[in-house]
């Protein structure tokens, strides 16, 4: 009995605090987790490596890697994760833009402890050389990071494509 009451009282706990990463209306979507250590009666550290379409530009997807912390503060979702996430992004079909966007606005944004932390992929546009260029850094109500990483998607032709769109012509 007194085991119930307890996975009732976790179960509670997870849904008040939040356990999962606030996401997008649709949010990412998670490819594989792996553990990077071993805890006895807690979740263990993990890395875990998510997918998210561009939602403002076709045909391009991100991948991001990112610790989610174990452990008694980890298993209730009030751990702070840390800023170091690795970033890596595609094009995987023909490229269309969806609307014009500004130099440096988000394109995913999630929550990465209860209150004061942020990660943030931000998007911007090399027009010389017709090249995407995606940007991931987490930022603190406090202190922010300068962990960062970055990645680019060159516009490339797709079978089918008669024309490359040009970035630039999409920027605000």
């Amino acid at each position: 009995m007194k085991r119930s009451k307890l996975l009732a009282l976790i179960s509670t706990a997870f849904l008040c605090f939040g356990a999962a990463p606030a996401f997008a209306q649709s949010g990412p979507d998670l490819i594989f987790r792996k553990s990077v250590d071993f805890k006895l009666l807690t979740p263990n550290d993990k890395l875990a490596t998510y997918g998210i379409d561009d939602p403002t530009i076709e045909g391009v997807a991100c991948y991001y890697t990112a610790h989610e912390r174990g452990g008694v503060a980890g298993m209730f979702g009030v751990a702070e994760q840390s800023s170091e996430v690795s970033l890596a992004c595609r094009q995987y079909a023909p490229i269309k833009f969806k609307e014009k966007f500004g130099q440096g606005d988000t394109a995913f944004s999630e929550r990465r402890s209860l209150l004061f932390k942020r990660m943030h992929i931000v998007r911007g546009c090399d027009a010389k050389r017709n090249v995407l260029i995606y940007m991931v850094y987490s930022d603190k109500l406090v202190e922010g990071s300068p962990e960062s990483s970055t990645s680019t998607v060159a516009i490339q032709p797709w079978a089918g494509q008669n024309e490359v769109p040009q970035c630039g012509e999409f920027l605000r």
